[in-house]
Order: C-alpha cells, then sequence, then structure tokens
C-alpha cells in the first residue's frame, strides 16, 4: 500500500506539471513576446530616414466627412508628401498634399496653386502627424492591448506574422482624429521576420458609432527624402 501511495503521488506531481498547473506565466510570457516584438517594429520605424506610407479605406459610411485614403512619402521633421481623398458632401475630392512644419497645403483639380488648409474640418488628420517618432503610426505598436499571436499568414511569397490587440479611442485619434475617444478598436498587425512592420488594420467607431476599416501600409528607407513648403 505504501508503494502504491507513493506511486499515486508521483504520478499527481507529473501530471500537475505537464498540464500547466501554475499562475499562468506561460501566457505572459507569450504575451511579453509579442510585445517586444511590436517594440522592435516600432524601433525599426522610428530609426528610418523616410518612411513610405498608404492609409485607406474600401468606403466611408453614407453623409460622413472624413478620410478616404492617404498615400505619400513622410520623413520624422515631421513632413508629408503625397495625395489625399477625402469626402465631403456625399462626394470624393482628390487633393495634392504637403504638409510641414505644423501647416497643410492642399492643390486639388479646381485650384492651380496650394492652398493652406485645416484637415480638421474635413475630419482628416494633419498627415506630417503620422511620422512623428514614438507618435502618430509608431505609437500605436506599444499602445496595444491584449495581444495574442494570430499565426502567420501569407503576403505573395513572403509569409508575415501576425499579431492581433486592441486599441483605446484616445491613441487612434493619431490615425484620424474623429475616432471615438471612448471606443475599442481592433488592430491587427503583420510583421516580417525581422520584425518590420509591414500593414496593419484597424477596425472600429471612426466616425460616430459608425464602424470603419483602415488598412495602414509602411515601407521604410534609409536614404533621406527633403519635403519644403510650396
Amino acid at each position: 500500500m505504501t508503494r502504491v501511495a507513493a506511486l499515486a503521488a508521483t504520478l499527481t506531481l507529473t501530471l500537475t506539471a505537464c498540464t500547466g498547473g501554475d499562475d499562468g506565466g506561460g501566457d505572459e510570457t507569450d504575451t511579453d513576446a509579442l510585445a517586444a516584438r511590436l517594440a522592435s517594429a516600432q524601433k525599426t520605424l522610428d530609426a528610418a530616414e523616410t518612411i513610405e506610407l498608404s492609409l485607406a479605406t474600401k468606403e466611408l459610411p453614407n453623409g460622413v466627412t472624413g478620410l478616404l485614403s492617404a498615400e505619400g512619402t513622410g520623413n520624422h521633421s515631421p513632413a508629408f508628401q503625397g495625395t489625399v481623398t477625402v469626402v465631403t458632401g456625399g462626394a470624393s475630392l482628390d487633393a495634392d498634399v504637403i504638409a510641414t512644419g505644423g501647416s497643410v497645403w492642399a492643390k486639388t483639380g479646381f485650384s492651380p496653386a496650394f492652398l493652406t488648409i485645416d484637415p480638421a474640418t474635413l475630419k482628416a488628420p494633419d498627415p506630417a502627424s503620422l511620422f512623428v517618432a514614438g507618435k502618430g503610426v509608431s505609437g500605436l505598436l506599444p499602445a496595444t492591448e491584449d495581444l495574442e499571436d494570430g499565426g502567420e499568414k501569407r503576403d505573395g511569397s513572403d509569409v508575415l506574422s501576425t499579431i492581433t490587440g486592441t486599441l483605446e479611442g484616445g491613441d487612434v485619434q493619431a490615425l484620424i482624429p474623429s475616432a471615438d475617444v471612448d471606443g475599442s478598436f481592433d488592430v491587427e498587425w503583420r510583421l516580417d521576420d525581422d520584425d518590420v512592420l509591414r500593414d496593419a488594420t484597424v477596425k472600429g467607431p471612426f466616425y460616430d458609432d459608425s464602424d470603419v476599416t483602415y488598412t495602414l501600409k509602411v515601407s521604410t528607407s534609409d536614404e533621406p527624402v527633403q519635403i519644403t513648403k510650396p
């Protein structure tokens, strides 16, 4: 009977160890690893001389004024030069945009020259603000909560790692100023094997109670770019 009791005790201890009878530290370790990857992606983004960026949604809810897409080049000065499409009054408006020094200029097909604009009136961000190191797009990476491993997904010939999580509305306002400050946004980051950010999707109440999904794509370069006011 003594041998049987000892054997039972040994088996109990072994099964407890194998089935993770601990305080959940393994999950914390996994989360820490995911957070470390996002921190590495932020570091790479902040160290880049030039960033190519696109931010777009397929459509906006009816009657909404807001950003449909922005695509161009930026740096950490911060500055941006590219094209922006906004929806206002039920129609989309395309413009060449330059943003630097805290000012934004736009030139549309209706104007032969760049004119100063206030993007807040269109519920769009100052596009240069997206490139501020440690803030803008970069600041969203470490702000991501409820991290989970989303597995691997193929992008052409590349296989990217997916990390999912949530973002608070106050942080997402760096992308779209009209984002609900009290809202919760679902985010999916995709990184390559070197933890370089390739793209992301952010879904949530960007405009009133309407859920909108924005897709963000970035690429970095060590070649500097000069962006000056028009």
